[in-house]
């Protein structure tokens, strides 16, 4: 089995994205997702890892750790608490889930009670698990990674309608690009 070569990966990213220098914490999160990919999703295109890691990066303001959102929704109408649960659905995680209805049908799909407990999103596995769910298989908004990364197909800007139309879609496809350079791996 091929495994990603974590020496080159993170030497690429700490010089290309992150200005020569990584924290713990920012290894750590990106170790994570690392795993799942291998330990998961091996066969898959890299490229869905390289948008992945970049939609993490952009998400979590560099952190590439679970993150609250700003603000925690103030002013919108997911930032309200909910009279049901007395929650409120703000993002969590590292893309950011917001709304009731989206924490109920990954939650669902995951077998996570993150409707009673949507804080949960900001555990670094249950984070890496709804990023890698809901960008595979389009629960975001209907797009997944397979519409825009395939044999016949490599869009790295519209790829940004999985999470959030285009909201910054020239910055997060440099970022991905960036990431796919550092993907490489060993044989043993």
């Amino acid at each position: 089995m091929s495994k990603i070569d974590r020496r080159f990966f993170f030497k690429v990213v700490k010089n290309q994205l992150f200005n020569g220098k990584l924290t713990p914490q920012q290894v750590q999160g990106m170790t994570g997702i690392l795993n799942r990919w291998e330990n998961h999703h091996s066969m898959d295109d890299d490229r869905w890892l390289a948008y992945m890691l970049a939609t993490a990066y952009h998400e979590t303001d560099k952190r590439m750790w679970p993150i609250e959102e700003y603000g925690k929704g103030k002013g919108k109408l997911y930032g309200v608490r909910d009279p049901e649960t007395g929650k409120v659905y703000y993002g969590r995680g590292l893309v950011q889930i917001t709304w009731k209805s989206n924490y109920k049908k990954l939650g669902k799909a995951l077998g996570i009670d993150l409707v009673n407990n949507p804080d949960l999103a900001l555990n670094l596995d249950v984070s890496i698990r709804i990023m890698f769910y809901g960008m595979i298989n389009g629960s975001f908004t209907g797009k997944k990674l397979g519409d825009y990364f395939n044999a016949a197909k490599e869009d790295w800007i519209n790829a940004r309608r999985i999470i959030n139309a285009l909201d910054k879609a020239n910055i997060i496809a440099d970022h991905a690009k960036k990431f796919y350079s550092a993907i490489s791996y060993t044989t043993g």
